[in-house]
Protein backbone atom coordinates (compact mmCIF):
# COMPACT_ATOMS: atom_id res chain seq x y z
CA UNK A 1 0.00 0.00 0.00
CA UNK A 2 1.54 3.32 -1.03
CA UNK A 3 1.73 5.91 1.66
CA UNK A 4 -0.14 9.41 1.04
CA UNK A 5 2.57 12.23 1.85
CA UNK A 6 0.28 15.43 3.19
CA UNK A 7 1.39 18.79 2.22
CA UNK A 8 1.44 21.30 4.36
CA UNK A 9 -0.20 24.72 3.00
CA UNK A 10 1.78 27.61 3.67
CA UNK A 11 -0.78 30.72 4.59
CA UNK A 12 -0.88 34.07 3.69
CA UNK A 13 -0.52 35.18 7.17
CA UNK A 14 2.06 34.48 10.51
CA UNK A 15 1.71 33.80 13.85
CA UNK A 16 1.94 37.17 16.00
CA UNK A 17 4.88 36.19 16.77
CA UNK A 18 5.79 36.41 13.16
CA UNK A 19 6.12 32.56 12.31
CA UNK A 20 4.97 31.13 9.38
CA UNK A 21 1.17 29.20 9.65
CA UNK A 22 0.20 26.15 7.90
CA UNK A 23 -2.95 24.16 7.29
CA UNK A 24 -3.09 20.76 6.51
CA UNK A 25 -6.37 20.47 4.74
CA UNK A 26 -7.76 21.37 1.62
CA UNK A 27 -11.29 22.61 0.35
CA UNK A 28 -12.08 23.96 4.01
CA UNK A 29 -13.18 27.39 5.58
CA UNK A 30 -9.14 28.38 6.76
CA UNK A 31 -8.22 27.08 3.03
CA UNK A 32 -10.91 29.21 0.78
CA UNK A 33 -9.79 32.18 3.65
CA UNK A 34 -6.42 31.98 2.35
CA UNK A 35 -7.46 31.57 -1.20
CA UNK A 36 -9.18 34.94 -0.84
CA UNK A 37 -6.84 36.62 1.19
CA UNK A 38 -4.11 35.69 -1.85
CA UNK A 39 -6.44 37.33 -4.30
CA UNK A 40 -6.54 40.54 -1.88
CA UNK A 41 -2.81 40.91 -1.30
CA UNK A 42 -1.62 40.41 -5.25
CA UNK A 43 -4.84 43.05 -5.87
CA UNK A 44 -3.15 45.27 -2.88
CA UNK A 45 0.13 44.66 -4.75
CA UNK A 46 -0.41 45.85 -8.18
CA UNK A 47 -2.36 48.85 -6.84
CA UNK A 48 0.22 49.60 -4.57
CA UNK A 49 2.69 49.01 -7.61
CA UNK A 50 0.57 51.68 -9.88
CA UNK A 51 0.62 54.75 -7.71
CA UNK A 52 4.04 53.51 -6.23
CA UNK A 53 5.38 54.12 -10.01
CA UNK A 54 4.08 57.76 -10.30
CA UNK A 55 5.44 58.60 -7.34
CA UNK A 56 8.62 57.62 -8.30
CA UNK A 57 8.43 58.88 -12.03
CA UNK A 58 7.89 62.89 -10.59
CA UNK A 59 11.64 63.71 -9.84
CA UNK A 60 9.86 66.11 -7.69
CA UNK A 61 8.34 63.90 -5.34
CA UNK A 62 8.85 64.34 -1.61
CA UNK A 63 11.05 61.89 0.30
CA UNK A 64 8.00 61.00 2.30
CA UNK A 65 6.24 60.32 -0.28
CA UNK A 66 8.84 57.76 -2.02
CA UNK A 67 9.77 56.26 1.35
CA UNK A 68 6.36 55.58 2.11
CA UNK A 69 5.57 54.40 -1.49
CA UNK A 70 9.00 51.70 -0.84
CA UNK A 71 7.46 50.79 2.44
CA UNK A 72 4.40 49.57 1.22
CA UNK A 73 6.21 48.51 -1.61
CA UNK A 74 8.58 45.97 0.50
CA UNK A 75 5.07 45.02 2.52
CA UNK A 76 3.46 43.71 -0.91
CA UNK A 77 6.70 42.18 -2.17
CA UNK A 78 6.72 40.13 0.75
CA UNK A 79 3.32 39.06 0.77
CA UNK A 80 3.65 38.05 -3.01
CA UNK A 81 6.71 36.03 -2.54
CA UNK A 82 4.64 34.50 0.57
CA UNK A 83 2.07 33.44 -2.04
CA UNK A 84 4.43 32.41 -4.87
CA UNK A 85 6.36 30.44 -2.38
CA UNK A 86 2.75 28.61 -0.98
CA UNK A 87 1.57 27.70 -4.34
CA UNK A 88 5.15 26.58 -5.44
CA UNK A 89 4.90 24.56 -2.92
CA UNK A 90 1.82 22.85 -3.94
CA UNK A 91 2.78 22.32 -7.36
CA UNK A 92 3.15 18.42 -8.62
CA UNK A 93 6.54 17.16 -8.10
CA UNK A 94 7.95 16.78 -12.45
CA UNK A 95 7.98 13.49 -13.42
CA UNK A 96 10.78 11.15 -11.92
CA UNK A 97 11.31 13.33 -9.20
CA UNK A 98 10.18 11.75 -5.92
CA UNK A 99 8.85 14.42 -3.30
Amino acid sequence: MERQLTVLRLLPWATSEGKPCYLSSEGGYLSRLADETEVRQLATGAEVLGRARSVLDDPMSPYAEVRYAAIRLSECLDDALRVAESRGLRLPAPPGIEN
